[in-house]
């Protein structure tokens, strides 16, 4: 009995000192290498190229990188509003181009942070949130391509920024709201007088969320200058569902016609000689830009080429596809080959 209870204690001390040590070990690589065991661990998760990046300090906005390669692209999606969703066609036609492109929704936007302060909404301050987006993702020397709204912050950013860019593409975006609204009161006039009637009817009452208006612009004006596939593909009917109109309201008005936002009297046509980098600007036939307004930015931009969808409209990337990813896929591989 008694040499049972010796025996036992000895086996329990040498368990407790093997214990002691292991802890110690254990506490000692923690307290030695935390930031490189962190560092480590964060390598090792993947998330399908999504991240998330903090702006202005406090604000989260997401952004995802898609494909692998040398040629870098950052998009700017339109609205102001909008979402990345409608861009999701590029998947099927740049990375297997070897071009690696990152989607990003913009601050009150889709995936992002969707803050309820009407301040924020602003050109200038998201100009600044793209160059902390782009500074958090590394890119330099890259392209950047931005889309109607996202068209006129790419032109904005390139004014400021371009020291960092390889290359610009401007889509279906013109350079001054005088144009733009002198265009949409050309398109508005062409209508069909039955539509004409319901637009003045509730414009007169500022009433532009009632169904018919909103029927009559969907039928006349988006079915036409928007988006000409019938029925829409689904990434841009989901672009729809979560369009943040709060934003749009505030910085354009209540749509194409009626333009009351704080970007109302944005003008660019006397700046973009500045716009040194080879820049690519794509219309369409159809879109709600005028064509000409296109091909007047490349005579003012040095070194660019115009592009117009013949079958296009707003949304060309859609409507005319290959056309429309034939120019932009031989645009970046012709700058990557210094034949621009």
């Amino acid at each position: 009995m008694i040499h049972r209870c010796i025996f036992g204690g000895f086996k329990e001390q040498r368990v407790l000192l093997a214990l002691q040590i292991f802890s110690l070990i254990v506490t000692s690589t923690l307290t030695v290498y935390p930031q490189q065991q962190a560092k480590s661990i964060l390598h090792e998760i993947k998330t399908g190229g999504n991240r998330i990046i903090q702006i202005d300090g406090k604000y989260r906005v997401w952004t995802k990188r898609v494909g692998s390669g040398n040629i870098k692209v950052l998009t700017l999606h339109g609205g102001p509003g909008f979402t990345h969703e409608y861009l999701e066609c590029f998947e099927d036609f740049l990375p297997k181009e070897g071009v690696e492109f990152y989607y990003y929704d913009q601050l009150g936007c889709g995936n992002s942070d969707q803050p309820d302060d009407t301040t924020l909404w602003t050109i200038d301050r998201y100009r600044e949130e793209v160059e902390q987006v782009r500074a958090a993702l590394g890119l330099e020397h890259f392209y950047l391509y931005g889309q109607s709204w996202g068209g006129m912050l790419a032109i904005e950013y390139a004014l400021k920024y371009q020291q960092h860019l390889k290359g610009l593409i401007i889509s279906d975006m013109t350079a001054g709201m005088t144009a733009y609204t002198a265009y949409a009161s050309e398109l508005r006039k062409q209508l069909p007088p039955d539509i004409i009637a319901v637009l003045d009817k509730y414009e007169a009452k500022q009433q532009y969320d009632a169904p018919e208006y909103q029927d009559a612009m969907m039928k006349s004006m988006y079915a036409e200058h928007v988006c000409r596939v019938n029925p829409w593909p689904e990434p841009v009917e989901r672009a729809f569902r979560h369009f943040n109109t709060k934003i749009y309201n505030i910085m354009q008005g209540p749509n194409e016609f009626v333009i009351t936002g704080n970007f109302k009297n944005w003008e660019r046509w006397d700046d973009l000689h500045s716009i040194s980098v080879p820049t690519l600007l794509i219309g369409a036939r159809y879109d709600e830009m005028n064509p000409e307004d296109i091909k007047r930015e490349g005579t003012l931009i040095p070194h660019s080429r115009v592009a117009i969808c013949a079958n296009g409209s707003h949304l060309c990337m859609w409507d005319d596809q290959e056309t429309y990813f034939k120019h932009l896929v031989t645009f970046l591989k012709d700058v990557e080959k210094g034949k621009f």
